[in-house]
């Protein structure tokens, strides 16, 4: 098995509501001077998260690729020769998304709409109409799903059918640190590596309730333990060296290949 070493990395932060190009001009001045393979930047990381209805996210969505925010990944991958995987709100003609730009080294790669909306999301976009993606970049084969995907196990465990290394998860998390001890298990039960890029700070936007999100952005390893992590509450970038012969070796220890062995014939149910 050829190996091949990737920097991976994650940027937590806390948006302004509302604020689009100081937000922009935040993580530049927090990527200034940064090498990267992958850049994971949280959900909806340009304009905030309370949106108070749909009308309000539909202001503040945009195109994908032609947008404002999009065309800035597209300069900042540009630069640093990487791959960016971003939340944004997705305008696509009455359509609206809670979605993740994909951008590598300049060029447009695709737009993740996602598929599990958590709580008043639900009110404001339309639910994902595609597949979980994997893109590959420089051999790196980065799979993406947002937020609240992770509670579905299938979400993780098709992206690394799929051939993902690595899973780009860009988050506003508020359940009080669950998905940071999930994303270890999804880590390991697939063998492959997880960006999880949170969100940290207080959203109170009446007439939604004040939301606190939890901060502890992390990069898991295909063992499942912790190779990076942010604390609760601050702007932190994280980083880790991903290993291609960790992330597609699917070995267990026992010797029992956990993908060739899988009996799919007996899991009809899902």
């Amino acid at each position: 098995m050829t190996d091949a070493t990737h920097s991976i990395a994650g940027l937590q932060m806390a948006p302004a509501f509302g604020d689009v190009p100081g937000n922009l001009d935040g993580v530049e001045a927090a990527i200034q001077g940064r090498t990267f393979d992958l850049l994971v930047l949280p959900e909806l990381f340009n304009t905030g998260y309370s949106f108070r209805d749909r009308d309000e996210a539909q202001s503040l969505a945009e195109p994908f690729p032609d947008g404002e925010t999009t065309q800035r990944l597209l300069a900042w991958s540009a630069q640093t020769g990487g791959m960016i995987v971003a939340g944004y709100a997705e305008r696509d003609g009455d359509r609206l998304f809670n979605a993740a730009a994909i951008v590598a080294n300049g060029q447009p790669l695709g737009s993740y709409r996602k598929i599990h909306l958590f709580g008043f999301e639900r009110e404001c976009f339309d639910p994902g109409d595609g597949p979980f993606p994997v893109h590959e970049h420089k051999g790196l084969r980065v799979g993406t799903m947002i937020c609240f995907d992770w509670i579905y196990p299938e979400a993780a465990r098709v992206l690394a059918l799929n051939g993902a290394d690595v899973i780009a998860h860009p988050s506003n998390l508020v359940l009080p640190g669950w998905c940071q001890q999930a994303m270890l298990v999804r880590a390991l039960e697939n063998r492959v590596y997880t960006v999880t890029a949170n969100r940290f700070g207080t959203e109170h936007r009446e007439p939604r309730k004040a939301l606190t999100f939890t901060g502890l952005s992390r990069i898991a390893g295909p063992d499942g333990k912790p190779l990076a992590d942010a604390p609760e509450a601050g702007e932190a970038f994280v980083e880790a060296a991903l290993e291609t012969v960790r992330s597609r070796d699917k070995q267990a220890p026992s010797g029992n290949d956990l993908f060739a062995e899988r009996r799919p014939e007996w899991y009809a149910d899902l």
